[in-house]
């Protein structure tokens, strides 16, 4: 659209809901990852991670969701990929164009 601002990352994270969009993708990846008949021993080491969200560790480091999004973003979109979840690979793109 001509004359749209969009938010850029490089000059502020004003105007772009970064913790919001990861809290909301971590709903939809929890979907898949929390079903028993998907689940594998990757998405239990990824969920054990997500359980220490928000938790410091000994160096008083605390992992967050957009955090663990970037470090695992090729796996969470052949996840999505996968399953056929636009809406998810949507907002996942949105997340990494703006916030990664």
């Amino acid at each position: 659209m001509q004359g749209e601002i969009k938010p850029d990352r490089y000059v502020s994270f004003a105007g772009i809901e970064g913790d919001k969009n990861s809290c909301e993708l971590v709903a939809m990846l929890r979907r898949y990852i929390d079903d028993p008949q998907r689940g594998n021993p990757f998405w239990d080491k990824f969920k054990d991670k997500l359980a220490r969200v928000g938790q410091p560790d000994l160096s008083g480091r605390c992992l967050d969701e957009l955090f663990l999004i970037h470090s695992y973003l090729n796996n969470i979109r052949e996840l999505f990929e996968f399953y056929d979840d636009l809406p998810a690979l949507e907002l996942l793109e949105k997340i990494e164009t703006e916030s990664c």
